[in-house]
C-alpha cells in the first residue's frame, strides 16, 4: 500500500503513463471520497464546485479562499491511501507567483497534481491573454519541479465554457501549455468526437483529461479511450449525483408530507459499516 506522499505521487505519474484510459472521480469531502475508494477507483481529484456547494457557497466566483480550498484537500487525502490531485481553480491570483505559490501550498496539504485554469475572476474578461496565461503555467510548472516528488501538473484552458467557443485558440493556449512543460492538458466544454481528436492529436503525446458529466458530451471509457484520452475527471456532477436526491427528497416531505424517497436509499448499515 502506497502511504507516502512519495509514493502516491509515483503512482499519480504512473497511471498517466501506462496504456489505456482511467477515471478519476472527484469527491468533495472524506465521506465521498471514502466510498470511492471502497469502489475501487485508482486516484481521485478534488472538484471547486462540490466544495463550494457543500458550504453554501457558488462556484468559480472567489466565494471560496484558497486556505477553504486546501484544508478540504487536506482531509479528502487524509481519507483514503490513493493519490489525489486538486482542483486549484485559477491559481488564487492574477499573478504567475500566486499560481507558483498555491502549488507548493498544494503539496504542502498533501496534493500530488493539481490544475489551473486561464480563467480570470472577471465576468467581463473571462480569460487571462495568451502571453499571460502561458507565464502563469511556466510559473506553476517552475513550482512543481522545485518539489521533492513528481507532481503532475494539469493545465487548463477554459474559452469553452465562458462563452467563447473557440477551438483553434483553446488548440493554441493547450499546445504552449504543453510546450511549458504541463503534464496534462485539459479544456472543459469539449462535446464532440471531432473536438476531443482534435485536442489530443494537437498535444500529443502528453495526456489529455476530459470532464463527462456536464450537460452536453455523452461517452463511455471506451469510447474516449478509442479517441486517445487518458484520463476522465467528473468535476461536480457526483456531488450533484448526492445533492441531487436530497433536494428532491426534501421536497417530497416539505410538498406532499410523505417519505417514500427512504425505499431506495442505501441502508445505514452500509455507510455504518464502511466507514467503521
Amino acid at each position: 500500500m502506497k502511504n507516502t506522499q512519495a509514493e502516491k505521487a509515483e503512482v499519480m505519474k504512473a497511471l498517466h503513463a501506462r496504456p489505456g484510459i482511467f477515471a478519476i472521480p472527484n469527491p468533495w469531502d472524506a465521506g465521498s471520497a471514502k466510498i470511492l475508494a471502497h469502489l475501487g477507483f485508482e486516484a481521485l481529484t478534488t472538484t471547486s464546485a462540490g466544495l463550494a456547494f457543500s458550504l453554501g457557497k457558488p462556484d468559480g466566483t472567489g466565494a471560496v479562499s484558497r486556505a477553504e480550498t486546501l484544508e478540504n484537500a487536506r482531509i479528502i487525502v487524509e481519507a483514503t491511501t490513493l493519490p489525489v490531485a486538486g482542483d486549484l481553480e485559477n491559481g488564487y491570483g492574477d499573478d504567475p507567483e500566486a499560481c507558483a505559490e498555491t502549488i507548493r501550498l498544494a503539496a504542502a496539504a498533501g496534493l500530488v497534481g493539481g490544475s489551473i485554469e486561464d480563467a480570470t475572476p472577471d465576468p467581463q474578461n473571462p480569460i487571462y491573454p495568451f502571453d499571460i496565461a502561458v507565464r502563469r503555467v511556466q510559473a506553476a510548472i517552475k513550482a512543481a519541479r522545485s518539489l521533492a516528488f513528481p507532481f503532475t501538473f494539469c493545465a487548463r484552458a477554459e474559452n469553452l465554457i465562458h462563452d467563447r467557443p473557440d477551438l483553434d485558440d483553446t488548440i493554441r493556449r493547450l499546445v504552449a501549455f504543453a510546450e511549458a512543460g504541463a503534464d496534462v492538458l485539459f479544456a472543459p466544454g469539449l462535446t464532440t468526437p471531432e473536438q476531443i481528436t482534435a485536442v489530443v492529436q494537437a498535444v500529443a503525446p502528453k495526456p489529455v483529461n476530459v470532464v463527462m458529466g456536464l450537460s452536453k458530451g455523452d461517452f463511455t471509457l471506451e469510447q474516449l479511450a478509442a479517441l486517445g484520452v487518458k484520463r476522465v475527471s467528473l468535476g461536480s456532477a457526483l456531488s450533484r449525483a448526492a445533492y441531487g436526491p436530497f433536494w428532491e427528497a426534501s421536497k417530497e416531505i416539505r410538498e406532499k408530507g410523505s417519505f417514500s424517497f427512504a425505499k431506495a436509499i442505501t441502508p445505514y448499515a452500509e455507510f455504518q459499516k464502511l466507514f467503521s
